[in-house]
């Protein structure tokens, strides 16, 4: 079945679900943030202080959001075996209290599919998988075999249904197995096998009910200002397949934005909130509230609010800051054709009118876990 909210099943690569995704007139808005790293200080912080002290200013405008979508940076576990299968410079948990702090800041879907969701092995992702559940906070990305890795989540935000789908490009040791644990891991590439799995899941939400396809992916270097060509190719092509909102992170850092026929493509949303330490020539707490309002079941504007992360809270950015960050966002987008608008709250952009047909409105040839089984053979043959 899909991940929760459950709303539907999946069975043999198709959904026995046909209930429509809810239309409705007025604005719904998805909020879209980076990295939650809760490990660390954040994780001890969250056990003696209130969980909305986390979010401090920003909360208003998360909390005015229909559904705050984030990735899931650390593992939300008790158990204390690191994972040991190879070499790994850094391994991160929450304590299960990290829940009440997602719920504080309306974060109602993550993605589990990055390079520390199995920082304490099989068991700590099992845990976090739980713990998210009991919340009826949606997730897709990992799971306990290569079928529940590639699982979409299926959930309602307001009066729509949003269909998520996770993956990364990061951590190969931690790919999910035909009967093993782990993550939604593809290379980044626009060869036919590999988007028409992105168009088969797009298109099985959308027949599950989902009016609008999320598809969240953990890809890229550390530190990248910048997305490469490769990687602008395959959010392109994640959009034709039928996806509305490319939700990018990994980089640490914020990278620009797009309005690409009829979607929006947000490269990298940079992190939201950790405990780590900044440089001033990286700026790893500069960063955004990415609010995507649909109209009508459709993506129609990118609003985006200027974020300082600092010391495990995140706070609206004002005065400088405002307009570094700002700036910053206005520079990177330039660079990949978008021209940002100035409001009083920070940055806007219009959706471009949608293409005439997309690759969702034609029945793909193969299923989903044909696609994931030849990629797996592939791999181990390697």
């Amino acid at each position: 079945m899909y991940n929760a909210n459950v709303l539907g099943a999946f069975a043999g690569g198709r959904s026995s679900l046909s209930r429509p995704g809810l239309s409705t007139s007025r604005p719904v808005k998805l909020c879209f943030v980076g990295d939650l790293m809760l490990g660390g200080s954040i994780s001890e912080l969250a056990i003696r202080q209130p969980a909305a002290d986390f979010w401090r200013d920003t909360a208003p405008i998360l909390t005015s959001a229909d559904a705050v979508i984030a990735n899931l940076e650390s593992a939300i576990t008790t158990h204390a075996t690191r994972w040991s299968e190879c070499w790994k410079a850094h391994h991160f948990r929450a304590d299960p209290k990290v829940i009440d702090v997602l719920k504080a800041g309306n974060v109602r879907a993550v993605n589990l599919a990055n390079n520390h969701i199995l920082d304490y092995g099989a068991q700590g992702l099992n845990d976090t998988i739980l713990h998210l559940g009991a919340a009826e906070i949606a997730h897709a990305g990992a799971g306990m075999d290569l079928a529940a890795a590639w699982r979409p989540a299926l959930f309602r935000a307001g009066p729509l249904t949003v269909g998520l789908i996770g993956l990364t490009s990061r951590m190969k040791e931690f790919a999910a197995g035909q009967d093993a644990p782990g993550t939604a891991f593809l290379s980044i590439s626009s060869e036919p096998a590999t988007l028409a799995l992105i168009g088969r899941l797009a298109s099985e939400l959308r027949a599950a009910g989902a009016a609008t396809v999320v598809l969240s992916a953990h890809w890229g270097p550390d530190m990248k200002s910048w997305p490469s060509r490769r990687f602008r190719g395959f959010a392109h092509a994640a959009i034709e397949a039928g996806v509305d909102v490319f939700h990018g992170h990994s980089a640490h850092v914020i990278q620009g934005v797009e309005s690409y026929k009829g979607g929006f493509i947000l490269y990298d949303t940079g992190d939201f909130l950790d405990d780590y330490s900044y440089y001033p020539g990286l700026r790893l707490d500069h960063s955004f509230a990415f609010v995507v309002e649909y109209r009508d079941s459709r993506p129609a504007k990118l609003d985006l609010y200027p974020v300082l992360v600092s010391h495990g809270h995140a706070s609206v950015a004002k005065g400088d800051e405002f307009q570094r960050i700002a700036r910053k966002m206005i520079r990177r987008s330039a660079r990949l054709g978008t021209e940002l608008h100035e409001t009083t709250a920070g940055l806007s952009l219009a959706a471009q009118a949608p293409a005439r047909a997309r690759a969702f409105d034609q029945e793909p040839a193969i299923s989903c876990a044909s696609i994931m089984n030849e990629r797996l053979f592939i791999s181990a043959a390697k």
